[in-house]
């Protein structure tokens, strides 16, 4: 059942948040916003000591929301908001979903392929509490998002009516066909709009079916940003609400999360694996978010993402002719932390290394800027600071850039030139 909550608006929410905000306000013109990539390896219950694994992986996780609530504005930081792009963990729960399953979909069988009978208890002794552990360590430190990613679905299965392509190379999924996902049961529980996390919570704004989207509102150096949490693939129905929600607080400069937008090539492109509107037409791929919602809400000026192992960004106008400026952010493929503990490298498990972004925004002189940076709470260190980081992690991800461009897709900044025309200076002083 889709249920749609909006808890306060315009001047009302202002006053909610006026209390809270203006005891955790960064000094000066700078402000961070947190980015918490893919944390889906982490968690993976065979990623942990009771599992063989050679240490608990999770902890790699419970370190960066750590890091993030030590240096939120609320602690004398400059974090003034979180944001996690999805696949909070690994596994399914179950073979397929019972509304997936009323319309006729059914799972392909894969013989001698390990099934959610055998996943579902390490996701729900293991997996499910883990996130909840690592997101507890923010909870009341700063306001935060979560959004679901495909691994976060009830259900994830090669779905029967769309067959493999026999053409593609050995080991490709394509072979397989198509991947689908459904129910968010598990994901609900953990992160919906009545779970601990945002019930009764001020800058918890707006939900929309039962909070697999919502929206939070968070202030920084004069200004009141809007955020707007999209689930995968979000429906018709999930970018409607969502432009509502915009509509219903005019003027306000506004982010969106969603897991899947862009891909490492900087395309607007999805997985061809894991195209879910292929299956479901009224559900959206990322050029569909962009046409549906971001190109005609020139509210929107920033859009972040994961589910593509890599990182890329870009520029497009809006209809209005607005920049809007799309980062996707996701190390999950990482795996230096998995060789240090001395696994070979043919054995070693990709868990992220701790890598996650913070992006600096800095309101003072007549174009602001917002300073995007790649920091490991693992190594304790910047990519920037990081002697081998090239050598580490650019033959898996972009091996034809030179080691200076790799490192400039992780560590560049971005030049806000038209946002104080669209949306003022702020009311604190300059």
């Amino acid at each position: 059942m889709i249920r749609t909550l909006v808890k306060a608006s315009g001047l009302v929410a202002g006053l909610l948040l006026a209390a809270s905000a203006a005891a955790a306000q960064p000094a000066g013109r700078q402000f961070t916003v947190a980015v918490i990539p893919d944390t889906q390896n982490y968690v993976d219950y065979t990623h942990q000591r009771a599992a063989g694994f050679p240490f608990d992986a999770r902890d790699l996780m419970t370190q960066q929301f750590r890091f993030v609530a030590d240096h939120s504005a609320s602690r004398g930081g400059d974090i003034v908001f979180a944001t996690a792009v999805g696949d909070i963990w690994q596994h399914p729960t179950i073979a397929i979903d019972p509304d997936h399953a009323a319309r006729g979909f059914r799972p392909r069988s894969q013989p001698g392929a390990p099934g959610p009978e055998r996943w579902a208890e390490g996701v729900r002794t293991v997996e499910v509490p883990a996130a909840l552990d690592a997101f507890r360590q923010i909870d009341g430190a700063l306001p935060f998002s979560v959004v679901a990613g495909n691994h976060d679905y009830d259900a994830q299965w090669w779905e029967a009516s769309w067959p493999g392509d026999p053409t593609a190379p050995q080991g490709d999924l394509r072979r397989l066909g198509m991947i689908h996902v459904g129910g968010l049961t598990e994901w609900s529980r953990a992160f919906g709009d009545q779970s601990p996390f945002f019930r009764g919570r001020a800058w918890y704004v707006a939900s929309h079916d039962g909070g697999a989207d919502s929206a939070q509102m968070f202030e920084a150096v004069g200004y009141r940003f809007l955020h707007i949490g999209l689930q995968f693939a979000p429906s018709d129905a999930s970018l409607k609400w969502a432009e509502a929600v915009i509509h219903a607080h005019p003027g306000l400069p506004t982010l969106i999360t969603t897991h899947d937008f862009l891909d490492k090539t900087g395309e607007r492109r999805a997985h061809p694996v894991v195209d879910i509107h292929a299956l479901d037409p009224f559900d959206n791929d990322a050029q569909g978010v962009w046409d549906k919602l971001i190109a005609r809400n020139p509210q929107i000026f920033m859009v972040l993402s994961g589910h593509h192992n890599g990182q890329s960004f870009r520029m497009d106008r809006n209809r209005r002719g607005d920049a809007v400026y799309q980062i996707l952010s996701d190390f999950q493929d990482r795996k230096q932390v998995a060789l240090d503990a001395g696994m070979a490298p043919d054995k070693a498990q990709a868990l992220g290394d701790g890598w996650l972004r913070l992006m600096t925004f800095d309101m003072d002189g007549e174009t602001p800027t917002v300073r995007v940076r790649t920091y490991s709470t693992h190594y304790r260190r910047y990519a920037s600071d990081t002697p081998h980081y090239a050598d580490w992690y650019k033959p898996n991800e972009q091996p034809q850039l030179s080691d200076a461009d790799f490192l400039a897709r992780d560590e560049f900044t971005i030049r806000l030139e038209d946002f104080r025309s669209r949306f003022g200076v702020g009311s604190m002083p300059r």
